[in-house]
């Protein structure tokens, strides 16, 4: 029988060393009473796999949770210092790491331009791709795909006016339309199924590597941080412009490669709905936001730089085991 397509909540991964040691450590016990280590802020790798699993584990406490950890731990003071801490390296590198600026129009203009001999991640799975590597991909994109969406409802009381009843409407079509068996998060549990992985809620967290956790840890960084809703509109938009192209390559891979139906309808669902949501994030949602507060230019361009930066991270890693046949994941798929 297949892993349950919904968990209600995580299993604790293995810490990968002293940060995601001390984050895991103090959620087996108690929540008060227990001192801290100094972060080592100096030593810390802003995109390393030990920071990017702390990370995901605080910010994990916001969604469901996991399996024997008090809730409380939630908004723990002191835990919520430490992962100020793993933020601030985090965010201080994408910053530092992308070119910035304030003009949004040249910011998306150039994701909206499809090139004819391009050779990106999707680009090689349609036309080279091999199953076992179809399957990493499915095991990376998991731990973002079975909450698709949530990091972005964050965003919601942080909006007024069109700009939230836009995004509402784009959620609700991430949200299956009113219909638990359309939600896009169940599509890829039963992908996940289709595919004969491991559907079960972060199913996959000691598994993926550092890029693909980053890629899910800056959607939770900007949804969460009201002072970053610039940033996280500017990735929501990124991610739609981009997706349904990528998308349709995507189903024609997996008909190239006869996989089965449920894999090629989570795609199928993306290349139709998302065509349309980035319609909407760009004229009902950024246009509105910017008129609204054209302070936030600056933010939105750094969501859509970062957002390509994790992400060609995330590409650039798949691509280079690959090229060398070996697994991409820390540990094998069976």
């Amino acid at each position: 029988m297949p892993a349950p397509a919904v968990a209600e909540a995580g299993t604790l991964p293995n810490p990968v060393g002293p940060l995601s040691e001390t984050v895991l450590a103090a959620l087996g016990t108690p929540p008060s009473g227990r001192s801290w280590p100094v972060f080592p802020q100096e030593a810390a790798d802003p995109y390393g796999l030990d920071l990017h699993l702390a990370l995901h584990v605080c910010y994990e406490l916001h969604y469901r949770g996991f399996h024997g950890v008090n809730p409380e731990w939630e908004w723990n003071p002191e835990l919520l210092r430490f992962r100020g801490a793993l933020e601030y390296t985090f965010l201080t590198a994408l910053r530092t790491d992308v070119p910035g600026g304030n003009d949004v129009s040249e910011a998306v203009g150039p994701l909206l331009v499809e090139p004819d001999d391009g050779d990106g991640l999707s680009r090689f799975l349609r036309d080279k791709g091999e199953w076992w590597q179809m399957r990493e991909y499915f095991a990376h994109r998991s731990i973002y795909h079975l909450k698709e969406a949530d990091p972005h409802a964050w965003v919601l009381p942080r909006l007024t006016g069109k700009a939230k009843a836009a995004l509402v409407a784009v959620e609700f079509d991430e949200f299956g339309g009113g219909r638990a068996d359309r939600m896009h998060s169940k599509l890829f549990a039963d992908l996940l199924d289709g595919a004969g992985l491991d559907s079960s809620y972060l199913g996959y967290l000691d598994a993926v590597p550092a890029p693909a956790l980053a890629v899910v840890n800056m959607m939770s960084m900007f949804g969460l941080h009201r002072a970053l809703r610039g940033a996280l509109v500017g990735h929501f938009a990124a991610a739609e412009i981009t997706t349904a192209p990528a998308a349709k390559r995507m189903v024609a891979a997996l008909r190239r490669l006869a996989a089965d139906p449920a894999c090629v309808r989570f795609y199928a669902e993306h290349v139709e709905a998302d065509a349309v949501h980035e319609q909407v994030l760009r004229h009902d949602v950024l246009d509105d936001l910017l008129q609204r507060e054209p302070h936030l230019a600056a933010d939105v361009v750094f969501g859509v730089q970062a957002t390509e930066l994790v992400e060609s991270r995330l590409a650039e890693h798949l691509m280079t085991n690959w090229a060398q046949a070996r697994t991409s994941l820390l540990r094998p798929l069976p």
